[in-house]
């Protein structure tokens, strides 16, 4: 038994350490520079206010131009070289329509492109660079409904290069060159994306799944093997603890015990994050539309969007963007302002008041309606993050999406132990079920240490994490070192056999 522990020690060691040790030296980068991303905050930093007088149309005839006959999922009012769009989503889809002449975005030019980009990035030259489905700097799946992109470099200070929607015309991503060659050894490297976009790409994600468990598995045999072989009681006969006179072999005993169970939770919870084989799907998904109470038709929203944007404007909000939501059955319209701040008015014409918070109770009806029979067991109103609802920095992997105060938690007594956490601000809800609640603590907590009071102890999170991860890159390399060093003597000439007998020798125990 103890002989196939080493044996597969060994083997997986020769296979992955190299691996291993790009994991933890990227996975330091990604901790202050994350892969490149617009956020909404970005997107509506360089957005004018809504020009009102120039919506030459309205939702009716901006659905007619769309060509679908199902109601779209969600329908948004943006601008494009201050021009007003809508931007209809269907699933994965999304398709624009211009707020002026009505007509259908079928692609975009070279020049359109360009234009974009200069009003993204005043008083920056662009450069052309073509036309790419994706690149090193898109491989989110969040791009696929605006594939393919346009390329724009700007002579911006940043050198930033942006990317823009050929279905809707917008600004999807911007990437500096500070953050792209930082990427080089971070993000790029981490979620090995090097096997996206090529003959490799159907089998990217098994590729980090089954690599994930074999590092995993290799952690666990290592540790095994380690402690197995340190004399916790006693000494070698050279009156050590561990049995190696081989410095590679002795460090690597050593930072195995002190850093061996550090490295297993995070190539373990990395595995998780991919969420392997489906481990954390309740299989259960709620239908949205009961919780809106409806479909986003003309019906629900009568009063026009240049008066809404006007009541939004003479209560001092300048709209940048506008929203269509329904929340059983109330429609409002959401505004957002270049700040990112959020305002609310009832569509129904009815009453113009400008506010910021939906009211709790519609909140609740609403996901008592989409949930239904279940009915909530508990119900909280959060006035502060707690280890399920917490903001993390915006260049983190879900770093962009807001996380604002209060929010409302029901807790519903369903078959999957649903839990709904609703923003009263948008009426968006996040869902988190028991296997939901799980993968929180497999991966975000073991992962990214993202726990509350380590979080707000900053620089102390950041010194552990570095000392962590050092230190599990160092174990790596050592193993790295051994493993290049076993292959020479296997494969190497009369000279490495010989080495091999002194190095078998300096494992024996002393």
């Amino acid at each position: 038994m103890k002989r196939m522990l080493y044996l597969s020690h060994r083997w997986l060691g020769i296979i992955l350490c190299l691996f291993m040790a790009m994991w933890f030296v990227s996975g330091i980068v990604m901790l202050y520079v994350g892969y490149p991303k617009l956020t909404p905050a970005e997107h509506l930093a360089h957005l004018p206010p809504l020009a009102s007088d120039r919506l030459h149309i309205d939702l009716a005839q901006a659905l007619q131009s769309t060509g679908k006959a199902e109601t779209p999922d969600t329908v948004r009012l943006t601008s494009i070289n201050a021009a007003p769009r809508f931007v209809f989503g269907y699933g994965k889809t999304q398709i624009a329509v211009d707020g002026e002449t009505g007509e259908k975005i079928v692609g975009i030019s070279t020049n359109q492109a360009l234009t974009t980009a200069t009003g993204f990035l005043v008083d920056a030259d662009a450069e052309y660079l073509g036309k790419i489905d994706e690149d090193p700097w898109t491989h989110s799946r969040a791009l696929d409904p605006h594939r393919p992109l346009h390329r724009v470099q700007m002579a911006d200070t940043a050198n930033t290069l942006l990317y823009i929607s050929d279905s809707t015309g917008e600004v999807v991503r911007d990437a500096p060159r500070q953050e792209r060659l930082w990427n080089w050894i971070g993000s790029w490297l981490h979620w090995l994306y090097p096997f996206r976009g090529g003959v490799l790409n159907a089998y990217a994600a098994d590729i980090i799944i089954y690599s994930a468990l074999a590092g995993s598995l290799l952690s666990l045999v290592g540790l095994s093997v380690g402690l197995l072989r340190w004399r916790f009681s006693g000494h070698y006969r050279r009156g050590g603890k561990s049995p190696y006179r081989d410095n590679w072999l002795r460090w690597h005993h050593l930072t195995g015990l002190v850093f061996g169970l550090f490295t297993l939770t995070w190539v373990a919870s990395g595995l998780f994050s991919m969420n392997p084989w489906k481990m954390f799907d309740s299989g259960f998904t709620p239908n949205v539309k009961h919780y809106q109470g409806g479909d986003i038709t003309p019906m629900h929203f009568v009063l026009p969007v240049p008066q809404a944007i006007q009541h939004f404007q003479n209560q001092g909000f300048k709209p940048c963007e506008l929203e269509w939501r329904l929340v059983n059955g109330n429609a409002y319209y959401l505004a957002m302002d270049a700040a990112g701040h959020s305002r609310l008015i009832a569509a129904n014409g009815l009453n113009t008041t400008v506010f910021e918070r939906i009211d709790w109770q519609i909140l609740k009806q609403a996901a008592q309606a989409m949930l239904a029979p279940a009915q909530p067991s508990a119900k909280q109103i959060l006035q502060q993050y707690d280890f399920y609802y917490y903001a993390r920095a915006a260049h983190t992997m879900t770093g962009h999406i807001e996380k604002r105060l209060p929010v409302l938690r029901l807790e519903f007594n369903d078959s999957v132990g649903t839990w709904l956490q609703i923003d009263p601000y948008t009426g968006d809800f996040q869902k988190l079920d028991r296997l939901k609640r799980l993968s929180r603590v497999l991966f975000g907590l073991l992962h990214s240490w993202d726990w509350l009071p380590l979080l707000g102890s900053r620089p102390l999170w950041d010194g552990l994490m570095i000392f962590f991860s050092l230190g599990g890159f160092m174990l790596s390399l050592f193993g790295a070192v051994i493993a290049w060093r076993r292959l020479r003597i296997k494969f190497g000439s009369k000279k490495s056999t010989r080495a091999a007998a002194h190095f078998h020798q300096s494992t024996a125990n002393q």
